[in-house]
């Protein structure tokens, strides 16, 4: 059989580390990179083309859920493994709306992640046991493109600013910006930053 191709997306280096000695270690799994943050990691996976991603859902710049989404519009066939401290139903149900085929807490101390990455290759779905129901949790939809202007938002950027960045018009930006806060159900930014970082939509990284 051939080697499981695995890409690494931690912020921190020595978790990067630390999960590449526990897969290093099995036979048949072949570590092909490592990425520090959501943007870099939507690169790095389309340059290598991994089986499997392991990833930090609390990145910088581009969070878990938004990097996966990236990934799987142009590589739909990938498994994403999330690995997250949170156990909030709003962050699992992120992720696996966004397309991810697994979600484990990141702070246990019998991480199986070996286990894991074995079963999501194998196309199956990975949920931490102690999250019980909650990926049944029901969120508002929020499309790729409104979760990257929702994420600038967050980080203070005005309507130009976010057009500037994302090679789109202002006004397109506020039509965004009201989609969201329609979708949401929230009428003004302050409450809309306060749920987008409570509920885990974007990463304050």
């Amino acid at each position: 059989m051939p080697d499981i191709t695995v890409l690494l997306v931690d912020d921190h280096a020595l978790v990067r580390r630390g999960f590449r000695r526990m897969l290093e270690d099995e036979p048949g799994i072949l570590i092909v990179g490592e990425s520090s943050d959501g943007h870099e990691a939507v690169e790095a996976a389309l340059a290598l083309r991994p089986q499997v991603i392991v990833m930090d859902f609390a990145l910088p710049s581009m969070n878990g859920a938004v990097a996966t989404r990236r990934i799987l519009e142009s590589q739909p066939g990938t498994g994403i493994l999330i690995l997250s401290m949170h156990a909030e139903p709003s962050y699992v149900r992120t992720c696996l709306d966004a397309g991810a085929r697994g979600y484990l807490l990141k702070n246990a101390m019998d991480l199986e992640l070996v286990s894991a990455v074995r079963r999501i290759a194998a196309g199956e779905q990975v949920l931490d046991p102690r999250l019980g129901h909650i990926a049944n949790a029901e969120m508002p939809k929020l499309s790729t493109r409104e979760l990257e202007v929702l994420q600038l938002i967050v980080h203070g950027k005005s309507n130009k600013d976010i057009a500037v960045l994302l090679n789109l018009s202002a006004n397109t930006i506020a039509v965004h910006r009201a989609n969201i806060m329609q979708a949401l159900g929230i009428h003004n930014t302050a409450e809309l930053v306060v749920y987008a970082i409570r509920t885990g939509l974007v990463s304050i990284a």
